[in-house]
């Protein structure tokens, strides 16, 4: 006689695993840096140091190249691409970053292949600030549409900076993120950190913005009232409930009790991928392994 085997339920803990719904391979030479979905909810793109692709969900084994700025001779190189973005509402409409400093914004309308662009925006640089550095700390890390899609923000190593899409020349509103390192350059190119790529996100109604630095260190921006706040997602401080507290750096000088000294600043610990929920004022924030989400004071 054939035995039947009963399976037996055993209390587990909860496992989540991701299985891949489809796989959109072989279209990238280089690292992927960004990837974009288009508000037409068909395409999205996806972008590596030289090259920018577009892809139809549907289809998964050949992408459109829409943007290549590769050289004919690679020691001709002189900038790539670090960041990619599709406008919230027009989807002929995408930017991209470089290590340049500037963002481009193109129009898929005008060519099938998007090298030359509509807009081109860069700050001229102030020669007073002209250093070994600049041309690294220039290099623009991260790149935001807007929700209304009228502006977009960029980071890049000391700075945030919001961009009218009418006005090419110069940003509208630039914020210091930690300016007291500009002093620490030297020893912050010796430990590779002046090459961390640090994103920025926007709050639901564009009025806040959020960027990460070190010692696990996060800054937010209000556009309206010009203040700003520096706070920190540690274990130490994130018992459930626990009111976050500013915190200040104090360059030099005399310290007070509440400041934290530049020369004691964890630079292992740094926050580069924030996200801010899309209608709530609800973030997450990943601090190197471990991912902090915080809410506004709930009565």
């Amino acid at each position: 006689l054939l035995t039947l085997q009963v399976p037996v339920l055993r209390p587990m803990d909860l496992m989540v695993e991701a299985t891949p719904r489809r796989v959109f391979a072989n279209a990238h030479t280089y690292h992927i840096n960004s990837i974009s979905v288009n508000s037409d909810y068909e395409t999205y793109m996806s972008a590596d140091d030289l090259r920018i692709n577009l892809w139809n969900f549907e289809i998964t084994n050949q992408s459109f190249n829409i943007v290549d700025i590769k050289p004919a001779n690679m020691e001709e190189l002189t900038e790539v691409i670090t960041a990619a973005e599709f406008h919230p509402h027009h989807c002929n409409t995408f930017v991209y970053s470089s290590s340049k400093g500037t963002i481009r914004l193109c129009d898929m309308r005008t060519a099938a292949l998007c090298d030359r662009h509509a807009k081109f925006f860069e700050e001229p640089e102030d020669p007073s600030n002209r250093s070994f550095f600049s041309e690294i700390i220039s290099s623009i890390s991260d790149v935001k549409f807007s929700h209304s899609g009228r502006y977009i923000m960029t980071r890049d190593y000391l700075t945030v900076k919001v961009w009218d899409l009418n006005m090419e020349n110069r940003p509208i509103e630039t914020y210091q993120v930690h300016d007291y390192l500009r002093s620490k350059l030297c020893s912050l190119y010796e430990n590779d950190c002046i090459f961390d790529k640090f994103e920025c996100v926007w709050n639901g109604s564009d009025s806040v913005i959020m960027t990460g630095s070190y010692n696990n260190f996060f800054r937010m921006f209000d556009r309206n009232t010009k203040r700003d706040v520096t706070l920190e997602a540690s274990r130490e401080n994130s018992k459930p409930r626990a009111i976050l507290k500013p915190r200040k750096v104090c360059v030099g000088g005399k310290r007070r009790k509440d400041e934290i000294s530049v020369d004691s600043l964890d630079f292992s610990k740094k926050i580069l991928h924030t996200a801010w929920h899309p209608s709530e004022n609800i973030i997450a924030v990943a601090a190197t392994n471990n991912l902090y989400i915080f809410q506004d004071k709930v009565n």
